[in-house]
């Protein structure tokens, strides 16, 4: 992968995918598969549907271990660690689904998302985080249940962010959310947690939106990284729409940019 020094990368990787394969059984999805992602870098995992993508998480998220290759955090390797360990390691992780605890409110929600801390500290995290997420602070005695999509998906990155996670995991986070909330959620919360020094590995089905606010993206079609460029000079690309298909004339003249 290239550094600073030539693409505005990163010096070093918070996350670093090195050539993994990894599938079910004897079913192979990801071939070769290596990403990056540095400390305040916003980096999308974009591509069709089936392009491996669930696959690529799981093995970050140590759900699926790689038959080869390595997954390392902050040099330590979590290649099919179990994931409360991984999540000791600075790992955070918002789902699609099963996001909050609908039955209780925002304000246990959040000490919930602190419960392996030290009990004199979940008081003054949940308070900092409202500083963080102001219109939590309103919804403090609301049940998640009753919170829309867009507010249930506040709620949920400021759980994980309980523990401080040096590297949040974003797994399509606007799913279900109307346009203009999913643009606020990306645009504005997003963007927030990069610039508060948190690394974030988004995947996420709205591309454009996605590559709008990253800093760098891989694009994954068949298990293979197909191209991987900075954000900013993929969405440019005339072609990004028959990249994004991982169509094969793509593949020879996407070799040509990859790190």
């Amino acid at each position: 992968m290239p550094t600073s020094s030539g693409s505005g990368r990163k010096d070093v990787a918070l996350l670093r995918v090195d050539n993994v394969d990894a599938g079910y059984g004897s079913v192979p999805v990801l071939h070769d598969v290596s990403i990056e992602v540095g400390l305040g870098e916003v980096v999308a995992v974009v591509g069709p549907n089936g392009a491996g993508k669930s696959t690529l998480l799981k093995a970050v998220l140590g759900i699926l271990k790689p038959t080869r290759g390595q997954v390392m955090l902050r040099d330590k390797s979590i290649a099919g660690v179990r994931t409360d360990r991984i999540a000791r390691l600075g790992l955070g992780y918002v789902p699609q689904i099963n996001d909050v605890f609908e039955t209780m409110t925002v304000e246990d929600n959040l000490q919930m998302g602190g419960y392996s801390m030290p009990r004199k500290d979940v008081h003054a995290r949940v308070d900092e985080l409202y500083d963080f997420y102001p219109p939590l602070a309103a919804m403090r005695n609301r049940y998640a249940g009753h919170l829309s999509g867009g507010e249930r998906k506040m709620l949920a990155m400021a759980r994980v962010l309980m523990t401080r996670p040096s590297l949040l995991v974003l797994d399509e986070p606007s799913a279900g959310l109307s346009p203009q909330r999913a643009e606020e959620l990306l645009s504005t919360h997003v963007t927030q947690l990069a610039k508060s020094g948190v690394a974030v590995l988004l995947v996420e089905q709205r591309t454009r939106d996605a590559l709008s606010i990253s800093d760098w993206a891989y694009v994954l079609a068949s298990g293979t990284v197909l191209l991987s460029d900075a954000a900013a000079s993929l969405l440019a690309r005339p072609d990004l729409g028959e990249i994004l298909l991982g169509q094969g004339s793509i593949r020879d003249s996407a070799r040509h940019t990859q790190p």
